[in-house]
C-alpha cells in the first residue's frame, strides 16, 4: 500500500536500470547459436529447441551452414538410416525415413524434422539426401484442359 501511495504521490524513488542485461538482445544473433556437439543429448535438444524459430541452432554439414528445427528426444533402438558427417560431432548423423538422428555425448539420441539451408530452402531433414532430386509437375489432359479455362 506504502508502494502505491509513493507512486500515486509522485514520489517514488527512480533508478535509472543499468544498460549492462537490459536486453536478450545478444542471446539472439545468429554467431550465438552454434550447437556445440560436447554435450547429452538432452542438452542438445533444449538448445534446437530453445533456437526455434529465431535465430535457429545451427551446425555445418557437407562445409555448408544447416540450421535445425522441430527436435525431439528419441527414446528407442538405433534406426537404420543414411550416415552423414556433422562437423564436430563425435558420431555421425543419421538420415531416417523420421527426420536426422543426432546422438549426444551420452549416447542417446535427439530427432531433427526440419532443415534449413544458406540460401533459405527449408525441408524435411528426412529428405537431406534427395533434397536435389526435383519431379516435373505432369498433368493429365482433364487437368490440361481446366488450367487453360483459367488461363
Amino acid at each position: 500500500v506504502e508502494a502505491v501511495h509513493l507512486i500515486a504521490d509522485g514520489k517514488a524513488p527512480r533508478i535509472p536500470q543499468p544498460k549492462e542485461g537490459a536486453t536478450y538482445e545478444g542471446i539472439q544473433k545468429k554467431e550465438n547459436a552454434e550447437i556445440s556437439w560436447d554435450q547429452p543429448a538432452a542438452a542438445l535438444h533444449n538448445w534446437i529447441r530453445g533456437h526455434d524459430k529465431v535465430p535457429g541452432a545451427w551446425t555445418t554439414i557437407n562445409g555448408q551452414v544447416v540450421t535445425l528445427y522441430g527436435s525431439s528426444l528419441l527414446d528407442a533402438s538405433v534406426p537404420a538410416g543414411q550416415e552423414l558427417t556433422i562437423k564436430g560431432a563425435s558420431r555421425p548423423g543419421l538420415v531416417t525415413k523420421n527426420g536426422l538422428v543426432i546422438f549426444g555425448n551420452d549416447g542417446k539420441m535427439v530427432l531433427v524434422r526440419n532443415l534449413q539451408f544458406e540460401d533459405g530452402k527449408m525441408i524435411p531433414a528426412s529428405k537431406y539426401f534427395s533434397a536435389d532430386e526435383t519431379t516435373a509437375l505432369e498433368l493429365t489432359e482433364e487437368e490440361k484442359k481446366i488450367a487453360e479455362d483459367i488461363r
